[in-house]
């Protein structure tokens, strides 16, 4: 790939490929700043011309392209965020990108594009992995703010669960190529097929001037075992305290078992939970399956 494409080169391929005909959906980027600095405190991808209605929140070490697939295939007016420490929003100088660090920064980018008219009040929030358990914490810690949560191939779960992802984190933190990442991805089962995984690297490393390839996420730098660290237990109290509904979408080869699911159904009982085969990042692995699932479960709420 062209070391000279933007981040939305690669949009009509992508629409190809789930099926969209016809002219884009408008989307630009949005920034959300406290004050100067080389990225924005928090950035995003604000997709259509209406206020969003819902907001999706991507999982560890991902960006808000990672819901493009997604979103095309949806066709709904949506805010893709970058967390802290990912994609274009700033680096924290404490390392730390637990939900609970997370959260107070997405809810003052998203009250700031609420008044800015980019969000609609009381949007619902759609997070996968990360972001899931960040968006929890976020509608916990601000009442009235969030409609629903739907948790996509997450729920607090011991901390050596994603021992996988946790591995591929672990690598190294430059690259000669952006191909020998690719290779990496694929060798671990990431991605949902080449031409994805290439476009995800791209739009997810930098080059620098020697010509090596850094992450744009902080994560590439740091133990993400620590970085990421947060108790399981007061999760689930997060989620068991949480007055909105709660919808579970999770992938059949995904982070996710039957007694997980059942434990939500316990602490949370009316909860809908739809399986789909998928692995983790279902929003990569299964777009157009997850548009069909999200559509069917909140369609009326975001349309």
């Amino acid at each position: 790939m062209a070391a000279s494409v933007d981040e939305f080169t690669f949009l009509h391929e992508e629409a190809d490929e789930v099926g969209v005909a016809g002219p884009l959906p408008q989307v630009r980027r949005v920034e959300h700043r406290r004050g100067p600095a080389p990225l924005s405190t928090l950035s995003g991808l604000s997709w259509g011309d209406a206020p969003a209605r819902v907001v999706l929140v991507h999982g560890a070490a991902l960006n808000a392209h990672t819901w493009d697939a997604t979103v095309l295939a949806w066709g709904v007016p949506a805010l893709a965020l970058d967390l802290p420490g990912h994609g274009e929003s700033a680096w924290r100088a404490d390392g730390d990108y637990t939900p609970t660090a997370s959260a107070p920064v997405l809810a003052e980018a998203l009250d700031d594009w609420t008044q800015q008219g980019l969000v609609d009040r009381s949007p619902v929030l759609v997070g996968q992995s990360l972001g899931g358990l960040t968006a929890a914490v976020l509608a916990a810690r601000h009442p009235g703010c969030v409609r629903r949560l739907v948790l996509v191939d997450i729920l607090p779960l011991p901390a050596d669960t994603a021992r996988e992802v946790a591995a591929f984190l672990a690598g190294p933190a430059q690259f000669d190529s952006r191909a020998q990442i690719v290779e990496r991805a694929l060798a671990f089962g990431l991605g949902g097929g080449r031409g994805r995984v290439e476009r995800a690297v791209h739009l997810n490393t930098r080059v620098r001037d020697d010509g090596s390839v850094v992450w744009k996420h902080h994560l590439g730098t740091l133990d993400p075992t620590t970085a990421l660290r947060e108790d399981a237990e007061e999760l689930w109290s997060v989620i068991e305290g949480l007055e909105i509904p709660i919808d579970l979408i999770w992938g059949s080869a995904g982070l996710l078992t039957e007694t997980a699911v059942a434990e939500l159904a316990r602490r949370r009982p009316g909860s809908r939970t739809v399986r789909v085969e998928s692995g983790h990042n279902v929003q990569e692995d299964a777009p157009v399956e997850l548009a069909r699932v999200l559509a069917d479960l909140i369609g009326d709420e975001v349309s």
